[in-house]
């Protein structure tokens, strides 16, 4: 073993700290990047809001000035100042009533709530349940069973036979009592349904509350859940000895039932996520026109109380750790505000980049989607794929046709037999457009619409047309034909 100095070439890419915060910044979404904003101005001094931020002595000199504005209000005052006139407050009540109308009279748009401040939260189905509960009359026992069977319901108003067994387990209690609140309280609350344990048990409870008198209704969903599930109409036919005409009344009454009780309430943690678009796309006359939305974003500044702290040499001297911690403080607010330019500019030229490439469908909608792939748009504007992939993460577009993420712009290629390729987005919307065109009672098969599809010039599998259907929800043809 020995020693030895040799020569050796090889290209590394290094990473200055400004550059991973302009890729972090990047592929940040809205809400990201505005938390990410508001930490930055939580933690460094030096950045400041454009047109808020105010120094020590501008806010001593704002609190002076409005106080003496309230002296001289104060020193204007008539001092023979009439009593307050009770008869005349009661026949103006209307004018400072909560009423809407009235409101409208003396407040304008500006002034008034805006929706997310009137619109309460929705009750989730626990809450509704145990309000119920409380206006009912039942032994302190109860009570407790009740509630850790109304915790254990999920979002559908369903609790599984084997969770009852466990709960009972925990709270040494026999199974029966669970059972035995579960069916003679719970299952008689609002909505019709919830604490059902299976399918059956819910359509049940529904239909002996809806139709007492039915019977035969009650004898279908009971004995015949599953055969109808398979489409074995003539089984039932048979067994319960009626005709095709009782069959179609009762599926009837059937069909309003609602097999989620659930549905129509909050789920903890699954509140809707409302989405606001990065990028606006609009039409002006014949062009469409490409806005960046900084509607919540804060304009950022360096601080000028800092800025006039620096230049002045007897308050910081150079080479002191307060003068060297201004200036990184400095430098990382400069990267902050250049980072958020570029991004929005970087936005900005991939949108304009996509209103090029996919302006048939900004004309006809989403069957004219064009097939692109990101190198085509990192071509367009010079840039690198993975930074047009960083754009394109959880970012939304508001255009004429909807709100779009940007990712759904690009497609992979479908060949067509004749004119140009189609987008595989669009080909879902075809398929979409002949499922719900079809027949109900003799659906298309996958088979079927894959001739359909070729008939009009698009060479595409059988097994690609049932994956396009599954990734849309769509069920088979023999689940969707209807017997009644």
């Amino acid at each position: 073993m020995e020693l030895k100095q040799f020569l050796k070439m090889q290209q590394q890419l290094v990473m200055t700290p400004q550059l991973q915060q302009a890729i972090k910044l990047l592929q940040l979404s809205r809400t990201e990047l505005e938390e990410t904003v508001q930490q930055e101005l939580l933690e460094n001094p030096v950045l400041e809001i454009d047109g808020e931020a105010q120094s020590s002595s501008d806010v001593g000199d704002a609190i002076d000035a409005a106080f003496e504005k309230d002296a001289k209000k104060e020193a204007k005052k008539d001092s023979t100042e009439p009593e307050f006139d009770m008869n005349r407050f009661i026949d103006d009540y209307a004018d400072y009533s909560s009423d809407p109308a009235s409101r409208e009279l003396r407040l304008n748009d500006d002034d008034l709530p805006t929706l997310e401040q009137t619109v309460a939260a929705r009750a989730t189905l626990p809450e509704h349940l145990d309000w119920q509960l409380q206006l009912l009359s039942m032994t302190d026992e109860e009570r407790h069973i009740a509630d850790a069977i109304i915790g254990n319901i999920n979002g559908d108003g369903y609790i599984r036979h084997e969770q009852l067994v466990a709960l009972a387990e925990e709270h040494h209690v026999d199974v029966s009592e669970f059972e035995s609140v579960l069916e003679e309280i719970i299952q008689d609350l609002d909505p019709l349904g919830v604490g059902a344990r299976t399918l059956r048990e819910c359509l049940l409870i529904q239909a002996k509350n809806l139709f007492p008198r039915d019977d035969f209704v009650h004898d279908i969903i009971d004995r015949h859940l599953e055969t109808l599930e398979k489409r074995d109409v003539a089984a039932v036919l048979k067994d319960l000895d009626c005709d095709m005409e009782d069959l179609t009344g009762a599926m009837k009454l059937i069909r309003e039932l609602e097999p989620k009780p659930g549905r129509n309430f909050s789920t903890p943690g699954e509140e809707p996520q409302y989405v606001t678009p990065d990028v606006f796309i609009v039409k002006v006359g014949r062009d469409y026109l490409v806005q960046l939305n900084d509607d919540g974003l804060p304009r950022l500044r360096l601080s000028r109380f800092y800025q006039r702290e620096l230049k002045r040499s007897t308050t910081l001297e150079k080479g002191s750790e307060e003068r060297e911690f201004i200036q990184n403080k400095f430098k990382s607010a400069m990267w902050l505000i250049r980072s958020i330019h570029q991004r929005q500019s970087t936005i900005r030229k991939v949108a304009e980049s996509l209103v090029r490439f996919q302006r048939d469908f900004l004309e006809r909608g989403p069957e004219h989607l064009r097939p692109l792939i990101l190198r085509d748009v990192a071509d367009d504007i010079g840039m690198h794929e993975s930074t047009v992939s960083r754009v394109t993460t959880n970012k939304y577009v508001q255009t004429p046709q909807g709100i779009y993420e940007l990712k759904y712009f690009f497609n992979s290629r479908i060949t067509a037999t004749e004119g140009s390729d189609l987008a595989s987005e669009s080909v879902k919307m075809k398929i979409k457009k002949f499922i719900s065109h079809e027949d109900p009672k003799k659906p298309l098969s996958d088979q079927k619409i894959c001739e359909t599809l070729e008939a009009e010039g698009m060479s595409i599998a059988r097994r690609t047309v049932a994956k396009y259907r599954e990734m849309m929800g769509i069920a088979t043809s023999s689940k969707r034909k209807q017997m009644f």
